[in-house]
């Protein structure tokens, strides 16, 4: 698929070829068509009664325009006061798409000039439509026997082309590689997470780490093996692992990007930590049957590191990061850990547990260890990590606990600028007390009660000596529609929009 940028100054609207022309109510009247033109178009308003200017998102798709090479013209309310919430403009290009996806369309031709949403800018406006569009006309058909089906139009879109105000056209120039960088490491996020589980095992997401290491100079792979934990003394990792015959990795990429002027100094890097549970059946404590549906997705946090190291390459950041994703499958095998079994973790701390669907804070908290080596800046870890959270929030947020205020900040300041939003929850002392045990250091559940926030209390007794931050994606990682899972990509722009500040790209999307 192509995107192109074109300047409104140069551009004759009458002439274009394209097979739909869309624009908006606000924006109608800046496109300088024939009077003509704009009589017609009025009057199969009025005809159809469709008072567009109280009914923000109503849409009208006309054919045969006078004076239009277009073949289409779709026209898309703004409302009276042409002034949309985020939520609005969101559903504004899920309304382009279901249009244009009900006919053999090829090349589509965007004007959304003059929209205009409270407390955004332009580059916002370009952006979004970017992702958006992208999200809607991604498919995943690798496993199909055929490719391509005449339901789904969508995987014909060749070219979209924008046109762009003059004084918008440098921001477009200079948003445009950044949102297709993100919308290429959602894609590579969301291929991981939609492969099947007989597929997408342990060693398949080794490979895939192998695979993206050779793309870049700039990036050093470590995986270390059953043994090599073993050595580690990992004894909570190997715990969740021991059932199935797939074997645990702990897969390290290190991405080289910041330039140091001192050659003896390397700068700290930001580590990013991804729970990869291939699949997840709960073990020993075993899930109800409908609930292993979409189990396959329980390895989305480390897809979204993979997808994040991607973008690293892609955007050619100046940072250091540090991706670490524990993978392990957890069954319920002859050998698989039982409830109240007590195991040793690399930190030295012993942990009880009582439920072994518990299984995903037991290969993170190995993974957090492990990650002080590396002297990080920051540590964020990304987990499907509890049920709970989608109780407390749906599908709309993720779930965020930090131990440093000031990172919590820019994560939510992050979310709110990409629209991947997060929420905030405590992980006060009252919630550790949930974690005791009389027979550990530590239990691995701490109740009914709060199982989000506990969850997270667990996980920070492995973070004490540096910044970190931990997202709960159980509600955002994946969507479902229907009878069918499929993957979201979230948080990868949530957590991109973030490393760009911190290497301090101009990307100025507010």
């Amino acid at each position: 698929m192509k995107f192109q940028i074109k300047p409104s100054s140069t551009t004759n609207i009458e002439k274009l070829s394209t097979d739909c022309l869309i624009c908006t109510t606000s924006s109608l009247p800046k496109l300088k068509l024939p009077k003509n033109t704009l009589e017609y178009i009025k009057n199969i308003i009025t005809q159809e009664e469709l008072h567009l200017d109280s009914n923000i998102n109503k849409s009208i798709l006309l054919f045969n325009v006078p004076n239009l090479n277009a073949t289409r013209l779709l026209l898309i309310s703004t409302g009276k006061e042409h002034k949309l919430s985020d939520f609005q403009f969101i559903s504004l290009i899920k309304n382009i798409h279901s249009n244009f996806n009900k006919y053999n369309i090829t090349n589509i031709t965007l004007c959304l000039n003059n929209v205009h949403i409270n407390n955004r800018n332009f580059n916002w406006q370009f952006y979004q439509t970017i992702i958006d569009l992208q999200n809607h006309l991604y498919t995943f058909d690798k496993y199909k026997s055929k490719k391509s089906n005449n339901k789904n139009l969508t995987n014909k879109i060749i070219n979209i082309d924008f046109i762009i105000n003059s004084q918008d056209l440098a921001a477009a120039k200079l948003v445009l590689p950044y949102a297709l960088a993100v919308t290429s490491a959602c894609k590579f996020t969301k291929d991981l997470g939609n492969t099947p589980p007989n597929i997408c095992t342990t060693t398949f997401m080794a490979k895939s780490a192998l695979d993206l290491s050779k793309t870049s100079s700039k990036i050093k792979l470590t995986i270390l093996e059953k043994k090599d934990l073993e050595k580690l003394n990992m004894g909570a990792f190997l715990a969740v692992s021991q059932g199935s015959p797939q074997p645990p990795k702990l897969i390290c990429l290190e991405y080289n990007g910041h330039k140091s002027n001192n050659k003896k100094t390397k700068t700290s890097p930001i580590v990013l930590v991804g729970k990869g549970i291939t699949f997840d059946t709960g073990g020993i404590s075993l899930k109800p049957a409908n609930s292993m549906l979409g189990m396959k997705y329980d390895m989305s946090g480390a897809a979204t590191v993979l997808g994040l190291i991607h973008f690293a390459i892609e955007m050619n950041l100046n940072l250091n990061i540090v991706g670490i994703i524990a993978v392990a499958e957890n069954m319920p095998g002859g050998t698989a850990s039982r409830p109240e079994d007590v195991v040793t973790t690399m930190s030295g701390l012993t942990v009880e547990i009582l439920n072994t669907d518990a299984e995903g804070r037991l290969i993170l908290c190995e993974a957090l260890t492990y990650c002080k080596k590396f002297n990080p800046k920051a540590v964020i870890d990304i987990a499907t990590l509890t049920g709970a959270c989608i109780v407390a929030l749906g599908t709309h947020y993720s779930g965020l606990f930090s131990n440093k205020q000031e990172l919590a900040d820019q994560l939510i300041a992050a979310g709110n600028i990409s629209c991947d939003k997060v929420w905030q929850f405590p992980i006060t002392e009252e919630y550790h007390k949930q974690l005791d045990s009389n027979i550990a250091d530590i239990a691995n559940i701490g109740g009914p009660n709060a199982g989000s926030i506990t969850a997270a209390c667990f996980l920070e007794k492995f973070a004490e000596n540096y910044n970190w931050a931990h997202l709960d994606i159980a509600g955002t990682a994946t969507i479902i529609e229907g009878k069918f899972h499929n993957a979201t990509g979230r948080p990868v722009p949530l957590l991109a929009q973030y490393l760009v500040e911190q290497a301090n790209f101009k990307n100025h999307i507010k």
